[in-house]
């Protein structure tokens, strides 16, 4: 028996208990009589114990046994029997000496009491099957839990990876160009390494430390970036404290860079984050310069993984939009931090 199921029977013995002893408390209160208050209360036990018998029966054996195992006929039929050996005491009484004219009241007594009794079953029925659907309702909402933890936890490893092996490629290609940039960008990377190692296991981290952590990253990005690239960055958040999710704008930044850096055209890129409040707003602006369908790398993953962040963290606190207007490309995103 679960800690659940003890509390249930104990609460429903003290309302019994109450139930039994609230007359003889009463009557002990009027005449401060032990015998009459003990009478009264055998009485209302008198009174009360068949339908203790289908209440409990029910509840603790007909329910579990056999109305959640569906056998309903059995179920119907076991309690008509119950309800019958209850109350076995009305079909011994002599009604004989009864007058004729008040026989027909007692058998309307007597079909009244057996419905009562029918709805004291129905009573124990509905109790015991709420309970079981709010049981089945708390499963379904820790499997939904794990199974969005689980996902959350893909989704995570399907991102890492991708933009550290692009920060690499990026680095790889200074060190014999410019060796002390080379330096200063692992130091960086050393940090996004750090972050996404030990910060992203976090539900929750500092909008200050994601600041940090996209800046280090664009800083990176930028390596790859030509003279004809404008790279601008605005981080104007009042309350940097606020708690948001970590790395759930990385893709977007990414992709920005990928699909709006040209080597021979003019492109730009644009980020800034600011706050109305508790509510954060992303924005990310590029030039448009799409790749072919022969680049396939990373197409797509990035941004489908974080709406899908977005979707299983924040659910009704976020709002993403999309659009590209003459060749500008802009992606803003509002979500709610948490109070």
């Amino acid at each position: 028996m679960t800690k659940k199921d003890k509390i249930v029977l104990f609460t429903q013995v003290g309302l019994v208990a109450a139930l039994l002893l609230i007359p003889g408390v009463i009557g002990f209160s009027l005449k401060y009589d032990i015998k009459a208050a003990c009478n009264s209360t055998f009485r209302t036990l008198t009174a009360i114990y068949p339908f203790l018998i289908v209440y409990f029966t029910n509840f603790y054996v007909l329910c579990p046994k056999l109305l959640e195992r569906k056998r309903y006929g059995l179920f119907l039929v076991a309690n008509i029997g119950v309800i019958a050996l209850a109350n076995v005491q009305i079909f011994f009484t002599d009604f004989s000496n009864v007058d004729e004219k008040y026989r027909w009241g007692i058998w309307i007594g007597i079909a009244f009491f057996f419905v009562f009794n029918l709805c004291i079953a129905a009573l124990a029925t509905g109790i015991r099957s709420i309970m079981r659907i709010n049981e089945m309702k708390k499963k379904l909402k820790e499997e939904q839990q794990k199974n969005t933890e689980a996902e959350l936890s893909w989704l995570k490893n399907q991102l890492n990876p991708h933009f550290l092996f692009n920060t690499l490629n990026n680095i790889s290609g200074l060190i014999q160009i410019n060796p002390d940039a080379a330096q200063d960008s692992i130091a960086k990377l050393s940090d996004l390494l750090r972050y996404t190692l030990y910060e992203s296991n976090r539900k929750y981290v500092s909008v200050r430390e994601e600041i940090e952590f996209m800046q280090n990253y664009i800083d990176l990005m930028k390596l790859r970036c030509g003279p004809n690239t404008t790279v601008e960055t605005s981080f104007h958040v009042q309350d940097t404290s606020m708690q948001m999710v970590p790395l759930l704008f990385v893709s977007l930044i990414e992709n920005a860079f990928k699909h709006g850096v040209s080597s021979n055209k003019p492109s730009f890129v644009r980020i800034r984050m600011s706050n109305k409040g508790r509510e954060l707003i992303f924005t990310c602006q590029n030039s448009n310069y799409p790749k072919d369908d022969k680049n396939r790398s990373g197409s797509g993953i990035g941004i489908e993984n974080m709406k899908r962040r977005l979707e299983l963290l924040y659910k009704d606190s976020y709002n993403f939009k999309q659009t590209l207007e003459k060749e500008i490309y802009q992606i803003q995103i509002y979500i709610t931090c948490p109070s």
